[in-house]
């Protein structure tokens, strides 16, 4: 039988970890955007940080950049991948050869990165709060 009330429990626990890291996620991801933008020269809209359950980044047409929170709990390499990563869509929105060309300028073993990334699924990354329960 389902029980609606560890349903809410988790899911008002998710939340809350969510807020209590979203400031110190976004705090990251603006010092690492700072440096490796160094290296590029973008120019962005806006970055958002969000709660996603499938992706660790996005970056729109509009040149907004979107990461999950969850970011902040990746190893530093997979880190900087998945910034270095969204800030090249900026310039090639595909992931044709210009596009890993880009990637490769700050991420030298970008593939290597890439592969580890894919085999660490966001799932994987529980919140405190849902290893509790």
């Amino acid at each position: 039988m389902f029980d609606f009330k560890k349903m809410f429990l988790l899911t008002s626990l998710k939340r809350r970890e969510y807020l209590q890291n979203k400031e110190e996620a976004r705090k990251l991801v603006h010092q690492k955007i700072e440096y490796f933008n160094s290296f590029y020269g973008y120019e962005f809209n806006r970055i958002s940080i969000k709660n996603q359950k499938t992706r660790w980044g996005s970056c729109s047409s509009k040149r907004n950049l979107n990461f999950n929170y969850r970011i902040l709990f990746l190893p530093e390499e997979l880190c900087d991948y998945v910034i270095v990563h969204e800030l090249c869509h900026l310039k090639e929105l595909n992931h044709s050869s210009n596009f890993w060309k880009l990637v490769s300028v700050t991420i030298t073993n970008h593939k290597e990165k890439r592969k580890k990334l894919n085999n660490t699924k966001l799932k994987e990354y529980k919140t405190i709060f849902e290893k509790k329960i």
